[in-house]
């Protein structure tokens, strides 16, 4: 049995406060992306809150509105995917970071798929490993870390 909760946690050598930037700023996700599934998103829609809705362009071309269903500034993110107009479909991607120093922050990375309800989801829900968060978890260190 395949587990519905993928996690993946890496110490950066950045502040929570710098890190979360590039985390709530959806126009910078596509930068980071390990799964090399997002596209873009437009500027100016930085999550500040429960219940705000941010939008993002897929590279196969759809659009995903992006529900955010945990929020805590500067320590905790998280998102359920819908198509557009429609209710989320049970997926939910979570960051939580925790500061170890002014320059360092445990950064942990969630895939939950436990309450997918479309079947069409599935395969795509399945492909998502541990390799793929990590892979998230690295590009963000090389944008946020200091050179």
């Amino acid at each position: 049995m395949q587990a519905t909760v993928v996690r993946a946690s890496r110490v950066i050598g950045a502040s929570a406060a710098r890190i979360f930037e590039f985390i709530a700023d959806p126009a910078r996700q596509p930068r980071w992306d390990g799964n090399a599934n997002l596209a873009d998103a437009a500027p100016g829609q930085r999550v500040h809150a429960v219940g705000d809705i941010f939008v993002m362009t897929l590279t196969m071309g759809t659009v995903r509105e992006n529900h955010v269903v945990e929020f805590e500034e500067g320590r905790r993110i998280a998102w359920r995917p819908a198509e557009a107009g429609l209710q989320p479909a049970g997926h939910l991607w979570r960051w939580e970071l925790e500061p170890l120093g002014p320059a360092r922050t445990r950064v942990t990375h969630t895939y939950d798929w436990s309450s997918l309800t479309d079947p069409n989801r599935l395969a795509r829900a399945r492909a998502t490993t541990v390799d793929s968060l990590e892979a998230s978890l690295s590009r963000l260190a090389t944008l946020v870390e200091d050179s």
